[in-house]
């Protein structure tokens, strides 16, 4: 598939990153792998990034309502080459052409017109759309769309169809859902999405009225699983649900079947959960790293502030009253100038040319997930098998992508999402927590 790259003056071409010459996504990629889930406020651009680098194959974006993308402008920043999609006074969302390849657009919708209109508008920068059938906040139901989809299943089928139907065959359309309160009534839902010729279906293993502190029930989706092979389609079926990092996935694997898994929660505590050896003294060696790249990638302080907030994992060299000493000066922080010890020596620059060679250093079109399709097995040591209980599960308030090119004294909080404004952050970090899709 050719894709046919920005302009740009000669000086800046050289500065440009060059597209990945990958074809386009079919069902086998969807299999063998472990996803970056949809997250709003943490699905950032800057934490897809973190995830490819350290082996996420897929990423997919936060839920963007239809409405809320059909009438952005595409504005492309000739430096960075930062893809920005701006509003009346904001952005909607922004992307990256290195991501490009990996990389599934959400929508959340219950039109199939107007979720065309929104896939067409962003296909020239993903590689595959997603109708969210799944979210349970009220935010998405009121208006029909996310699990309020699962019980008016004409509806989220005329959606997928008319997806199908009018994307390019590069363009890959998958549906994510919940289970249904029986299992005979989540097979019947699960084929019917399955002949709308999708390429993949992502099941969260909770149904609608469960909380994310209750474990999620993956002991369901076998049945599942087999039954969609039985189809004979070679549509992957891809688990949702208390997986914790990329080894714990050939444990939700075992027990499942599923061809490939998600992870939303506990990639926001730490976007290198995807590697088998996955980053510790995250404050050390993710934080400033991460603050770097937001700059350079124009991302908002306020949401950068709020992402990296959520880090924390395993602690070898520091202490806690170091960790907790830093997160207070961020909380505190108004702007990147406020953290320029924090984030150390280097430039965004440096963290994004590191990135994209990790992408291009991947041996086949996906990085190698090392054994995870040979060697799905229990592991010696226990997981948690539900959400961390201080986990949060509020209203999602919006996206907060830049607006793009972007100005440093300006500051965007948009809300690609809700279409509400979201919370200022307060001096003590009181920003509600993420809701993974």
């Amino acid at each position: 598939m050719s894709r046919r790259p920005h302009s740009a003056s000669p000086a800046e071409s050289s500065r440009l990153s060059k597209r990945p010459k990958l074809e386009h996504l079919t069902s086998e990629d969807f299999k063998n792998g472990v996803f970056l889930g949809p997250m709003v406020r943490s699905g950032t651009l800057s934490t897809r990034l973190f995830a490819l680098k350290h082996g996420a194959n897929l990423v997919w974006g936060p839920e963007i309502v239809d409405k809320a993308i059909l009438n952005a402008d595409r504005v492309v920043d000739p430096i960075t080459g930062l893809v920005s999609y701006n509003g009346k006074s904001r952005a909607m969302f922004t992307t990256h052409p290195i991501e490009k390849p990996y990389f599934i657009y959400q929508i959340g919708s219950s039109n199939p017109d107007l979720a065309v209109q929104a896939a067409k508008t962003v296909m020239q920068d993903v590689s595959g759309v997603d109708l969210n059938c799944g979210c349970p906040k009220p935010f998405s139901t009121h208006a029909g769309m996310g699990a309020a989809l699962l019980t008016n299943p004409d509806l989220l089928c005329s959606i997928l169809t008319a997806l199908r139907e009018a994307m390019p065959p590069e363009i890959t359309v998958t549906a994510k859902i919940r289970l249904l309160p029986t299992q005979e009534d989540t097979l019947k839902l699960v084929e019917r999405i399955i002949n709308c010729g999708v390429s993949a279906i992502t099941i969260h293993c909770r149904t609608k009225s469960m909380r994310p502190r209750e474990a999620a029930l993956i002991e369901r989706l076998r049945e599942i699983v087999e039954f969609v092979d039985g189809l004979g389609k070679g549509i992957a079926v891809i688990e949702n649900g208390d997986c914790v990092s990329f080894e714990d996935a050939k444990r939700i694997r075992q027990i499942t079947g599923a061809h490939s898994v998600m992870i939303a929660t506990a990639a926001e505590s730490n976007p290198t959960c995807f590697s088998s050896e996955p980053l510790k003294d995250l404050e050390d060696t993710l934080v400033p790293a991460y603050i770097r790249l937001s700059k350079y990638l124009g991302n908002a302080w306020g949401l950068t502030k709020f992402c990296v907030n959520q880090f924390k994992g395993t602690r070898l060299r520091l202490k806690k009253t170091e960790t907790q000493n830093l997160h207070q000066r961020l909380s505190v922080a108004k702007s990147y100038d406020d953290v320029a010890d924090i984030s150390g020596s280097g430039t965004g620059e440096d963290e994004f040319r590191q990135i994209e060679q990790a992408i291009a250093s991947r041996p086949d079109r996906f990085h190698t997930v090392n054994n995870l399709a040979r060697e799905v097995q229990d592991q010696e040591e226990e997981v948690p098998l539900s959400t961390p209980p201080e986990r949060e599960n509020p209203e999602p308030p919006s996206l907060n992508a830049p607006r793009g090119p972007t100005h440093p004294l300006r500051m965007i909080i948009p809300a690609g999402v809700s279409g509400h404004d979201a919370p200022t952050p307060t001096p003590g970090g009181g920003i509600p927590s993420v809701v993974a899709i």
